[in-house]
């Protein structure tokens, strides 16, 4: 490859262009982080519904099993 001609000379970095910068963006304000759970506070909803429902479902199984010891045993 030929050394740089004068058609193919590039500028040194110091005289290249600058890139603009990006826009300003206004701050939220800062809001403090809610905790999951406050100890004073009552169970968070979801959590309240997920524990019904698996004691919902625990006693259906152990139901379910007692039920078939009891048909095993006659």
């Amino acid at each position: 490859m030929p050394e740089n001609s004068p058609e193919q000379v590039q500028e040194p970095l110091s005289e290249a262009p600058a890139i603009p910068a990006a826009p300003e963006v206004a701050e939220a304000p800062e809001v403090p982080a809610k905790s999951v759970m406050d100890e004073e506070g009552n169970f968070p909803r979801g959590l309240a519904i997920r524990l019904f429902v698996y004691l919902v479902a625990g006693h259906a199984v152990a139901g379910f099993l007692w039920l078939l010891f009891e048909a095993g045993a006659k």
